[in-house]
């Protein structure tokens, strides 16, 4: 077999067109094949940038057996650029099936880095940056939507979320509900004319929301939320007070002793050897 071909995940501008780097348009123009995830989309890109390469569709009703049909191809020495509607590849959109594909056919996967939405929604959102999630579009079912939401509540780091504008008001609401009030920023139309940042609470976005007509995709940004955390029930117990509650649980004091050393983290000859010296001073008083 001859050489394989390289698969380039390429990022695309995700409004404004001169966030287009120089390296994704030589790339573009030298691969063999684009994948496009809409190819009546991408043409545009590629005539703005005279790129005639030739396009097939990749999209997330064909992923799978389009990725086969790609993998061949990059079998055979062709190189492949898969390139998003907007953004980067394998970030909520399609691009993660070949990338598994072609690691387990030995093909080179390498990435034409740009713009991403969330990534630059984050550095301007005045959120953590520290520390973020990315969670992307939630679960259509509102079921499995209201378990996702739960579970932010265990997160103290920067929450990311993608929105369609006839589901956000839903999405905040939402939000609301399993959340309760917290600081949130909502950015969209990013890099273009009408680009839009608010920064506020989610009750006063849902406010903003019903007065203003959503429309453009949005980025939710949720601020972390530090969780107490709970102390132990030994906490405020001394050792002898830390042995008596096993012992009044019929637990044997043999038993007890690792539960005591296990519970503070001890060496469980140390927790052994105090109430050994007890009994001990205990028997010469006597």
């Amino acid at each position: 077999m001859g050489t394989k071909g390289v698969c380039y995940l390429v990022a695309t501008p995700i409004g404004n067109l001169e966030d287009m780097t120089f390296r994704a348009v030589r790339i573009l123009s030298e691969v063999d094949l684009i994948a496009a995830e809409d190819t009546r989309h991408t043409v545009k890109l590629l005539n703005h940038f005279h790129i005639s390469t030739r396009m097939v569709s990749y999209h997330e009703h064909n992923e799978k057996d389009r990725s086969g049909y790609l993998v061949g191809e990059l079998l055979e020495g062709r190189n492949v650029a898969i390139v998003s509607d907007a953004g980067t590849p394998g970030i909520s959109d399609p691009g993660h099936e070949m990338v598994t594909r072609c690691i387990e056919e030995g093909i080179t996967v390498t990435g034409i880095p740009g713009a991403c939405a969330a990534i630059d929604a984050l550095v301007i959102s005045g959120l953590d940056t520290k520390k973020f999630t990315f969670l992307g579009f939630l679960s259509p079912d509102k079921k499995t939507r209201g378990k996702e939401i739960e579970e932010m509540k265990g997160y103290e780091d920067t929450l990311i979320l993608y929105e369609a504008p006839h589901k956000i008001t839903r999405t905040m609401k939402a939000l609301y509900e399993y959340l309760g009030e917290r600081e949130i920023v909502l950015v969209r139309e990013l890099t273009k004319i009408h680009e839009t940042i608010w920064r506020g609470n989610i009750s006063r976005a849902i406010i903003y929301l019903e007065e203003k007509l959503p429309r453009g995709e949005y980025v939710i940004l949720i601020k972390g939320e530090k969780l107490a955390k709970e102390e132990p029930f030994w906490s405020e117990l001394n050792l002898d007070q830390h042995m008596a509650y096993y012992i009044d649980q019929g637990i044997a004091r043999k038993d007890a002793v690792k539960n005591i050393a296990k519970d503070r983290n001890a060496q469980k000859r140390v927790i052994y050897d105090y109430f050994m010296k007890k009994q001990d001073m205990g028997q010469e008083q006597e």
